[in-house]
């Protein structure tokens, strides 16, 4: 492994999502957005709803829906185990616009019964999940 680069896992229930080198990786974190470069200090960190962004070697940037899970930062390695992450060509864009459509309604209706932090969470998830989608 060279000296500028470092080793992304990105570990889902069902797949190993990702792996190889990189030489920069962002993502949200429940503290802020995190920006991640080799010899990095050691952290965790819980991941909060966003997008998580891969910088490759070969300078391509690579975009997932990165919704939930742990990451462990390492100065030459990085793991994330991720609850949900998803590339744009495996979200179902229909099923996100409903997502949201429906958080939405949950978030403007008068009934004072809802969760409206579950309500907030996933209207973001849809929101991020069409994010990513309406760039290809």
């Amino acid at each position: 492994m060279a000296e500028n680069t470092l080793k992304l896992e990105v570990i889902a229930p069902e797949r190993v999502f990702y792996k190889g080198d990189v030489t920069f990786v962002e993502f949200c974190s429940t503290e802020g957005d995190l920006g991640i470069y080799p010899n990095h200090i050691s952290l965790t960190s819980i991941i909060a709803p966003g997008v998580l962004r891969i910088h490759e070697t070969n300078g391509t940037i690579r975009e997932a829906a990165l919704l939930s899970g742990f990451a462990e930062i390492l100065s030459d390695r990085i793991t994330i185990l991720a609850e949900s992450v998803e590339w744009p060509d495996e979200i179902d864009t229909n099923r996100a616009r409903e997502a949201k459509i429906r958080a939405e309604r949950r978030l403007n209706g008068e009934n004072g019964e809802i969760d409206s932090i579950r309500a907030e969470l996933a209207l973001r998830r849809s929101i991020i999940r069409l994010s990513i989608t309406n760039k290809r």
